[in-house]
Parts: C-alpha cells; sequence; structure tokens
C-alpha cells in the first residue's frame, strides 16, 4: 500500500512536470530550473528528514517512468545496454533529467553509505564509488545543457551543480585546494544566478550560497587559516535553519578534531582522569566553548540551538564510554543501582562526569524555555500569534528539572561529595517551590481557593527550607549561580504571599452571594423544620432536596418492662391425692382384661 501510494504520487509529479516540459520543449531554447527541481524532489521525498534511502528509491522510479516514456530503454529485461544521450537527441527537455536524476541518485546513495560507514568502515569505498559516479553524470550533464538548445540559464546552473558535485568529491577526498576552488567557482555561479531574479528563486540560490560558504572556510582552515574556525563559528550562531545547523555542527567537530590532540586529561571534582577517545576530547572541547556561544547567541532558539546540539555530542560521546566499560563490574554494578564501595576505574569516573554534563545542560535548556513561556502567561500582554502559555507546561518543566537534579546523586564517584549534595538538596527545594506555585497558580484560575491557599503555603515552607540552603553555600555555585537563585526565591516568596491573601479574600467574597441573612438561616433548615414558613428554596427542584433527615437520627425512647413471677416461690398447693383413683386386683384382672376383655371406662 505504501509504495502504491508513492508511486501515484510520484506519477501525478511526473505528468505536472512532464505538460511544462512539453511547454517549454514548443520554444527555441530548453530551459531547465536544475536547483529548484531537485530541492522539490528532495523536500517532497524523505530528505526533510534525513532519509536518504528513501529519496535514492524516488530517482530510481522516476528515471524508470521518464526511459519508459521517451522510448529509451536501457537494454532488455535480461541484459543492459549503456546508452548515451547526444545533442541531436534533444528533441525533449526530459532527455536532460535523466543524467539530472542518475546524479541525484548516486548522490543520496553516497549520503546514504556516508551515515552508515561510521559503524562499518569498509562502505567508505562503495561510498566514494557512488559519489564518484554522480560526478560523471553532473559532467554529462554539463555538456548536454552547453549546447545551443539550451539557454544561458540552464548552463549557469548546470556549471554550478557540476562545481558543486566535484568539490563534494574533493572534500571527501580532502583535497583542500581543489575542494576550495570547485567550491569558490559554484558559490560564484549561483550568487550571480541570485542577483539576476528577485522571486522565490533568488532565495533558493542564495541558500545554496549559505550552504557552500562553511565548507570552503573548513578548507582553508585545513590548508592553514587559523582563522576560519572563528568564521565557521560565527556562521553556527548567524544560521537558523535546522538542515544547516547540523551541516555546521559536523564541520565544526572536524575541525575541533585536530585540536583534540592536545586534550589528554580533564579535573572534575578534584580528580584528573586521562581522556583517550577522540570524540570525548572533540566533545569536551566544544562544551569549553559552548557557554561563550549561548552568552553571544542573539535570541532564544539560537541559544537553545547551541545547547541541543551539545547534548547530542554529549550522548554520542556517552555511548562511546558506555560501549568501552561493558567488561566493567562496577559499571554494571552501578547501572544496576548497586552500592559501589571500591574507587571506580579512571573510564567510569570519566562516564559519571559527562553523564553529569548531561543533566546540568538539560536542565540549563528547560531554564530557557521557562523563561520564554513566562513571557506569555495569562496576566502578561501576549503579542499577536503567541499562544498563551498555561501553568501546566511550567510544571511539567520543572518536573523534568527535579528529576535530572535526583538523578545526580546516582552517580558513581561522587558519594562523599558533600558540597555537591547540599547545593543538589538545594536546588531540588527551591524548583519544587516553583513548581508548587504554579500547581496552585492553576487551581486559582479555576476559582479553587481552598486548594490554592493549601498550596500558598506549601510554596513558602519550600522556600523557607531553600533559603536556609542557600545561606549555607557559598557564592558561587557548582553550575548556577547562587546568588542570582536566591534573588529569584525571595521574589517568588513575595509573590506568593500576595497570591495566598488574594486567595483568601476571593474565597470570602465568593461566600456572601445572599444579601438576606434571615434567607440565609432558613436555607439551611430542612423542608420538614419549616413547614410553616415559606422560602423559594432551589434546592428543592434540585436532584438532591433538602426534606428531611435521611436516614433518621437516633432518638431516646423507654425501655419495655420486664416481668418477673415471684408469688410461685411464696404459694403452698393444696394436696390432690383423694381425687386421684386407686386401682387394685392381681392375675385375675389382669387374665381377664386380656382374654374376656374388660369395660371401657
Amino acid at each position: 500500500m505504501a509504495q502504491s501510494s508513492n508511486a501515484a504520487g510520484d506519477s501525478s509529479h511526473e505528468h505536472s512536470e512532464s505538460r511544462k516540459d512539453h511547454r517549454t520543449s514548443a520554444s527555441t531554447s530548453f530551459t531547465l530550473e536544475i536547483l529548484q527541481i531537485i530541492k522539490e524532489a528532495q523536500q517532497q521525498h524523505g530528505l526533510r528528514h534525513g532519509d536518504y534511502q528513501r529519496y535514492r528509491s524516488y530517482c530510481s522510479r522516476r528515471l524508470r517512468r521518464i526511459r519508459k516514456s521517451l522510448h529509451f530503454p536501457q537494454g532488455s529485461k535480461h541484459k543492459v545496454v549503456s546508452k548515451k544521450i547526444t545533442n541531436d537527441m534533444l528533441v525533449d527537455i526530459r532527455y536532460l533529467h535523466l543524467p539530472l536524476f542518475s546524479a541525484e541518485r548516486a548522490w543520496g546513495y553516497f549520503m546514504q553509505l556516508k551515515a552508515e560507514a561510521n559503524t562499518e568502515h569498509r562502505k567508505q569505498f562503495h561510498m566514494l564509488s557512488r559519489l564518484k559516479k554522480a560526478v560523471n553524470h553532473a559532467d554529462d550533464l554539463a555538456k548536454l545543457c552547453g549546447s545551443t538548445k539550451c539557454d544561458a540559464r540552464t548552463k549557469l546552473e548546470a556549471q554550478g551543480y557540476q562545481a558543486w558535485m566535484k568539490g563534494t568529491l574533493e572534500f571527501e577526498l580532502e583535497r583542500w585546494a581543489n575542494a576550495i576552488e570547485f567550491y569558490t567557482n559554484s558559490e560564484t555561479i549561483y550568487s550571480k544566478l541570485a542577483s539576476a531574479f528577485t522571486d522565490e528563486t533568488k532565495d533558493l540560490y542564495l541558500q545554496r550560497v549559505s550552504e557552500v560558504a562553511p565548507n570552503i572556510r573548513y578548507c582553508s582552515f585545513r590548508i592553514g587559516d587559523e582563522s576560519a574556525i572563528k568564521d565557521l563559528m560565527r556562521m553556527r550562531l548567524e544560521s537558523g535553519q535546522d538542515a544547516q545547523l547540523a551541516h555546521l555542527d559536523q564541520l565544526l567537530s572536524q575541525t575541533r578534531e585536530k585540536q583534540a590532540a592536545t586534550l589528554s586529561n580533564v579535573t572534575w571534582r578534584n580528580r584528573t582522569v586521562p581522556v583517550k577517545n577522540e570524540q570525548v576530547r572533540v566533545f569536551l572541547l566544544n562544551l569549553q566553548e559552548s557557554a561563550k556561544q549561548v552568552e553571544t547567541a542573539e535570541g532564544f532558539d539560537r541559544k537553545v540551538s547551541i545547547i541541543e546540539s551539545l547534548l547530542k555530542q554529549c550522548i554520542d560521546a556517552l555511548q562511546v564510554l558506555r560501549d568501552a566499560l561493558q567488561d566493567d563490574q562496577n559499571f554494571k554494578a552501578a547501572l544496576r543501582g548497586q552500592t559501589i564501595e571500591v574507587r571506580i576505574s579512571n573510564q567510569h569516573y570519566l562516564h559519571s562526569y559527562l553523564t553529569y554534563i548531561r543533566l546540568t545542560k538539560t536542565i540549563e535548556r528547560n531554564l530557557l524555555l521557562i523563561e520564554n513561556l513566562k513571557q506569555y502567561l495569562p496576566n502578561k500582554t501576549i503579542p499577536d500569534g503567541k499562544k498563551v502559555t498555561k501553568p501546566q507546561d511550567l510544571v511539567r518543566l520543572y518536573d523534568i528539572i527535579i528529576q535530572n537534579l535526583n538523578e545526580i546523586f546516582n552517580l558513581a564517584g561522587i558519594e562523599d561529595d558533600m558540597k555537591l549534595s547540599n547545593e543538589v538538596k538545594t536546588l531540588i527545594q527551591s524548583f519544587k517551590s516553583f513548581r508548587t506555585f504554579y500547581i496552585a497558580l492553576s487551581y486559582s484560575m479555576d476559582k479553587k481557593w481552598k486548594e490554592s491557599i493549601a498550596l500558598y503555603e506549601k510554596v513558602l515552607h519550600y522556600i523557607a527550607l531553600a533559603l536556609d540552603g542557600y545561606n549555607g553555600l557559598q557564592s558561587s555555585g557548582i553550575f548556577l549561580n547562587i546568588q542570582n537563585e536566591k534573588m529569584k526565591i525571595e521574589e517568588l516568596e513575595k509573590e506568593a504571599s500576595c497570591m495566598r491573601d488574594s486567595c483568601h479574600a476571593s474565597s470570602i467574597l465568593g461566600n456572601t452571594g445572599i444579601t438576606e441573612p434571615v434567607k440565609t438561616v432558613s436555607n439551611k433548615k430542612l423542608l420538614m423544620e419549616r413547614l410553616e414558613q415559606y422560602f423559594e428554596d432551589p434546592s428543592l427542584v434540585s436532584k438532591h432536596p433538602k426534606l428531611v433527615t435521611f436516614p433518621p437520627e437516633f432518638e431516646p425512647i423507654p425501655c419495655r418492662p420486664l416481668f418477673f413471677d415471684l408469688a410461685l416461690n411464696h404459694i403452698s398447693f393444696p394436696s390432690l391425692d383423694g381425687k386421684i383413683e386407686q386401682k387394685t386386683g392381681g392375675i385375675r384382672e389382669l387374665m381377664k382384661g386380656w382374654l374376656w376383655g374388660g369395660s371401657k371406662k
């Protein structure tokens, strides 16, 4: 079903382009918008999500349909015979699509193998062969577009596409001087094309120029230009596209591989451990510069993107250490939650350090999200187009922060670090107060005053515990500024106290809805108790009318008397012996009654 739907979508897209191509073929020259065609195909068929295998399959299906519609097969069912397209055959623009999508198919396969080559190094040879094949198809496309049957725009686009593909090959082969030359040619061509248009096509060309610029600066750095790393970092901060961010992060990681050789050890919590893995070294170098990048970045989205990029690198570095610690029994015991009494290994301690970085950076990102969401609370002025923040959204983020802080206690190697433990406990109390405050705010928005008052009292209790903890800590915290956090918690204390008093007043005002005190008193009586008084009680027609008390209340009643016959003990009855019949006789009387019968009395 999925293949049929994909084929149907590809077929409709193919028919629409075929109609446009037939209209173009009637003119004197062909116009092939190469960059626009491949960008639309990439966005619609997998590359929006980085699925290069899906895009490669789409290119194969499209090539098969184009060959079938042009009656230009590549051999028979049993044998493949490659056919070259010549200039004399250019009677239909679809002939130019054949080398274009052949190059795209080979390039898509190259990108797929490049992602898989990180774990399977043998695929690097296959990866380079597919990229070389893509370059060959790009050369064929440039030769065909260089004929008199194509206009100047098509020729420039083909040359820019060819230069970009060749620059990619030289970049992978680490021929930095050749890569700079080809990338510069591609950048120049697309810049000229962008200056000739004013519509959406201009943005498309400028996007390609922005994609090529980081590669040029990286090649300059590998040749010997030390200032290129600063340009790459500036591009990373100024970029606002996800795909471009991933590309720049990859280039920055490759750039720091050269600097990572100087990082041999790291010190954390008064213990120094060696760093042997290259990927961990690169991450630690990125960590040193991340704080400065976040400070200099402008805008909330850029700051969050830098932290999320660092978190992704941290997770990859943790996976490398986890693979290296598979045979460590203490590491396995720590994963099961068991207490380790012996000194852990250096690699295990380095794993705890990276886990601590992951947790603290996650907290830092969530705090940025919270500060951004606080701007759109219901009591603030909300700009048009922005979604109102619910207090429940902030509660969820504070829950994640508290969970991350609790996980710090489970890290191996820092069980005896009382300074870190005290700070984490204080921060937990502080963030609990914020979480409870927004829970109370959600209840007060629903006009549940009693619950809100109780929760605000709980907020003040957590604030008192947090302030006691902050007073015992130093001014400079381990990963948060203690003075700033203390100021925030003091401001929260004032706000929570005001909100508690406001809820108390609202609860009192909410109970004074009836103005006549007599009716208020009579309203509390049951109908059975006020039969002689008329009062319009709306509860009589509701589901729970106030009629009588049911079940009835218990009432005292007199006990049932008990009778005891005591006179019988003092009465003497007369003798009845005279009235009892005396029977006399012997054997004769007995035989008479047995043989002859006896008279019945």
